[in-house]
């Protein structure tokens, strides 16, 4: 803390990126990856978006099931 009673910025920063390093290291050098759950999620929104106000649950599952 300053005189004044404030914490400094660049000392907040610096404590923040100390206790963030381990989490930036493992997600730089893990091998597992988000991209295939990420893959159906994002066809699925794409399908809801393009469905929307034309069918109810069953035309989107069987747009779903006939989905390549």
């Amino acid at each position: 803390m300053d005189r004044a009673g404030q914490i400094q910025p660049d000392r907040v920063i610096r404590q923040r990126r100390r206790e963030d390093r381990a989490a930036a290291v493992a997600a730089i050098t893990s091998h597992w990856s988000n991209g295939h759950t990420e893959a159906q999620i994002t066809k699925l929104k794409l399908v809801k978006r393009q469905m929307y106000g034309r069918g109810k649950l069953d035309l989107l599952q069987a747009r779903l099931v006939g989905a390549p």
